[in-house]
């Protein structure tokens, strides 16, 4: 088996003194938003993933509760249940995966509970002391359980609320290079919003739905795994669109585009004077109280506007339905090559059994050669029980 460190160094990555501090003067590829707990912003299902991680205007389903919960009124299932499994990073560990349960149940006209349970295994880890001797090993776990209540507000536009507790386990109480560590815990909640619009030709059978939808994700508290420094949660803004279209009512097309921004503070620039780095563009992230960091993530990058845009990234796909049975996806994912240079096209496939149930496969092919997400795959499988008459609220005003 292999023994994989990633996990453990970026924790003591964020941990204070000259850990954190990078001289930072002249290169800029290294300025990137990061923070622990990034397993809250990985892409869970497979039908999204094969769409370039793309979902929160696309047409609900159980995993709306990740998207976008704000969709889950305009399912048409009363109940529904979904499992995702991805092995993570294959190419480099045989150990790490993600798994993500979620579940919904329709309690009212308009009105949606759901469950999930968002777990990361980060694999065996290798603790050592400071003389590189090995000191035990540890199997590095993260979580994330939610609850989450959606309301449809109009017979066109709902909003959702979450709530989540966040567990951090990466070393259990090991002391690691002089670091006392322990679990890191906090909660955190998730707003959105759906806006969806159908024009129907019941002649001809063709139907067109336009959707807008937006979300903020893993709105919450600091964590710390030891230290006297606590550092930023991955909060997120998601913005998207989907169009929806079939001349026929048997061959369906779906378009979705999402722009993302990771709210948390841009590293500065540094400079080491004094016999210590300081910050002599931008702030320092210890520094910062949390609404000011999360708020003032859209201008605080030390080049201004030009590198605040460099943050957003963009996520595409179309997906193709035959009669509502099987599947076809393809997408594209792409993000500044100062921000992380992450780009890569998806493919996957869905099908559909019996109205219930649902198996949905992606998998990622990255431009860049040597990418550790390079084969990356993704399972999810669905079920859907009791057709609801009409997903709508007809006798609300729009």
């Amino acid at each position: 088996m292999k023994r994989f460190f990633v996990s453990l160094s970026s924790l003591l990555l964020f941990w204070g003194g000259d850990l954190l501090a990078q001289p930072l003067t002249t290169d800029t590829t290294r300025r990137i938003p990061t923070t622990p707990l990034a397993f809250l912003n990985f892409t869970p299902d497979a039908r999204s993933a094969a769409l370039g991680d793309a979902g929160v205007a696309l047409s609900p389903d159980a995993n709306a509760s990740f998207w976008n919960p704000a969709k889950l009124p305009y399912t048409d299932k009363d109940f529904g249940v979904s499992i995702s499994y991805t092995p993570w990073l294959r190419n480099l560990v045989d150990d790490m995966f993600l798994t993500y349960l979620t579940g919904y149940k329709k309690v009212g006209k308009g009105q949606v509970v759901a469950l999930s349970l968002n777990y990361f295994n980060n694999g065996e880890i290798d603790l050592r002391n400071n003389r590189g001797i090995n000191i035990g090993y540890f199997v590095a776990q993260e979580l994330a359980v939610a609850g989450t209540y959606s309301r449809q507000l109009s017979q066109n536009f709902s909003m959702g609320l979450s709530l989540k507790y966040i567990y951090s386990n990466l070393a259990g109480n090991a002391v690691v290079s002089g670091f006392s560590v322990r679990p890191a815990t906090t909660a955190a909640g998730d707003i959105s919003a759906y806006y969806k619009k159908e024009f129907a030709n019941l002649e001809t059978g063709s139907n067109l739905t336009w959707s807008w939808g937006a979300m903020i994700s893993n709105l919450g508290g600091k964590v710390s795994y030891g230290s006297d420094d606590r550092f930023f949660i991955p909060t997120n803004l998601k913005l998207g669109t989907g169009i929806s279209y079939t001349a026929d009512g048997r061959n369906r097309f779906n378009f979705v585009l999402d722009a993302n921004k990771l709210m948390v503070p841009t590293p500065p620039v540094w400079r080491y004077q004094g016999g210590q780095y300081v910050a002599v563009r931008g702030r320092d992230p210890r520094e910062l109280p949390l609404m000011t960091g999360i708020f003032g993530s859209f201008a605080d990058a030390p080049d201004g506007f030009s590198e605040e845009v460099k943050e957003i990234s963009i996520s595409s796909g179309v997906e193709y339905w035959y009669n509502d049975v099987f599947a076809a996806r393809f997408g594209y994912f792409s993000e500044s090559r100062m921000k992380g240079d992450r780009k890569f096209f998806t493919v996957g496939f869905g099908a559909r059994f019996q109205e219930k149930y649902a198996l949905d496969f992606a998998y990622l092919m990255p431009v860049r050669q040597g990418s550790p997400l390079a084969q990356t795959l993704r399972l999810s499988l669905s079920m859907n029980l009791n057709n609801k008459s009409k997903a709508s609220l007809d006798d609300l005003d729009e």
